[in-house]
């Protein structure tokens, strides 16, 4: 980080200015700085020649993530972040693959991570009464090969993994993102998602220090007060997941609020145009549908002055300088809307997963791209289309069944608000077709009534759900994404307690 904590160091020793807006209120540059420099001296202590530590941070959503940032930026280090909400077992895990040189958290998270066992080293306080634990080792940040941050996958599908990115892919995704974007220097930017994940980091934390401007934030998601604090400091744009953006909407109901907001940036997870274009209308900006992933950052995005077609109803054009293919299963070029599997490379394409600290470099095939994982659809125009992952498939009865064709026709359904497909058992079958509903109204929805609808908008009976069991809300990752394990566990449960389908 040291290239954007030097810039960010020189402006605010040229005019100090609002960087943080958070539950505690304002902090200035100058504030911040002064923070950072005490937790640098207790990162630094017994260092020597210079060597940076690797420092795995409890990164909330409040100013001590961005100081802590400034602070590993004078040090010279690596930042790996982590969630509070973080279990003993996955801390344990982000452990063995990082081995950090220091730990800083709020005194609780440390004896409930059991950080004192596994760094016995020297203990400091910094931040106002966090935390740090130093090894008393000397440092050496060379086994990153340049990677600057380290942030945990979501871990929707599995072991969350460690992705070391460089500070030059930071700053490409979050350059072109101010470009797209039209945001100017000092330009007021919010951090819904948790700054646990890589993405959110970037163009949260990462972002905003480039533009010098304030970062808005909540500690805890609360859709009223997010609202209202991005309402009264101006925010001109944020990031967040679908389901913020459709609980925002329904928090505004239509007051169009979020005037001042030029866009919002939405990805991760199933999206439905109708519904985008309502939460547009409600909170009074424009919503650009993107697709990006922790391992090649924000690699794709519409512009606000683009089609509804296009912002909506798919998910952009890939940034300049970054290469997005769709391969038949052949490995021939899928040609224009035709699905395939993607593959992308670029700058913003990481450094590789963090094992048994030190870095181990991707797979990537010959010449050099990465296999994502998703179904992607490229169209005439350059845009692109994403269709759903490789393994989000329900088989029944040998036949595979594509998960987000469904969530996407569902979303579609007058009272729902918000839908996820599950696979749950079944002894003859296989699996069968379950959706978790979070209806618009609060109330009961039927099986008939989801039905109905599909079969008016062509879906072929083969697809249909057997199940319908609504939800007061979708089991959500740490970073605000449907985690789709805990969904299939959960519709197991459902299915136990509900009569056969008919």
């Amino acid at each position: 980080m040291r290239q954007v904590v030097r810039e960010f160091h020189r402006s605010a020793a040229e005019a100090d200015f609002v960087a943080v807006i958070d539950d505690t209120g304002e902090h200035t540059a100058r504030e911040l700085c002064k923070k950072a420099a005490g937790s640098a001296v207790t990162l630094s202590s017994g260092a020597q020649d210079g060597a940076g530590r690797t420092v795995l941070l409890q990164a909330d959503n409040s100013w001590r993530t961005v100081a802590a940032t400034l602070a590993v930026g004078l040090d010279g280090g690596t930042l790996a972040v982590v969630n509070r909400h973080t279990t003993r077992a996955e801390f344990a895990a982000a452990w063995e693959d990082i081995r950090p040189d220091a730990v800083v958290a709020e005194p609780s998270a440390m004896d409930e991570w059991g950080v004192h066992d596994l760094l016995p080293g020297l203990a400091g306080s910094v931040l106002d009464g966090w935390q740090c634990l130093v090894g008393p080792w000397r440092p050496d940040v060379r086994r990153w090969s340049g990677g600057a941050l380290i942030g945990l996958t979501s871990g929707s599908t599995g072991r969350p993994k460690g992705v070391v990115q460089s500070e030059e892919a930071l700053r490409y995704a979050a350059r072109h993102t101010i470009t797209l974007n039209g945001l100017s220097a000092g330009d007021a930017v919010a951090a819904l998602v948790p700054l646990s994940s890589t993405a959110a980091y970037c163009f949260g934390v990462y972002l905003s220090l480039l533009l010098r401007g304030p970062l808005v934030m909540t500690a805890k998601w609360d859709r009223a007060v997010a609202l209202r604090r991005m309402a009264e400091a101006g925010v001109r744009w944020t990031m967040c997941v679908p389901t913020m953006a459709l609980q925002m909407s329904t928090e505004a109901a239509g007051s169009g609020i979020l005037g001042s907001v030029r866009s919002i940036t939405v990805g991760g997870g199933p999206m439905d145009r109708g519904a985008l274009a309502r939460a547009e209308r409600s909170l009074g900006t424009k919503i650009l549908r993107v697709f990006g992933m922790s391992e090649c950052l924000g690699h794709t995005s519409p512009s606000p002055e683009d089609p509804e077609e296009i912002r909506l109803g798919r998910d952009g054009r890939p940034f300049p300088g970054t290469d997005l293919r769709a391969l038949t299963p052949d490995g021939r070029p899928a040609g224009p809307g035709v699905t395939g599997r993607a593959q992308v490379r670029g700058p913003s394409l990481f450094l590789g997963y963090a094992h048994d600290g030190s870095l181990a470099r991707p797979a990537l095939t010959p010449d050099g791209y990465l296999v994502t994982g998703d179904l992607l659809m490229v169209h005439q125009d350059g845009t692109v289309s994403i269709m759903g992952r490789e393994k989000d498939v329900v088989i029944r009865g040998g036949r595979n069944i594509d998960i987000t064709e469904i969530e996407r026709a569902v979303a579609g359904c007058p009272r729902v608000s918000r839908a996820c497909v599950a696979a749950v058992p079944d002894e003859v079958l296989g699996e069968r077709v379950a959706l978790l509903v979070v209806t618009e109204d609060g109330g009961d929805i039927g099986l008939d009534e989801v039905t109905g609808h599909l079969e008016r908008l062509g879906l072929s009976k083969t697809k249909w759900p057997e199940f319908v069991f609504r939800v007061e809300e979708l089991p959500q990752t740490k970073v605000g994404k449907t985690d789709r394990r805990t969904a299939r566990e959960l519709a197991g449960r459902l299915r136990e307690r509900s009569p056969g389908p008919a």
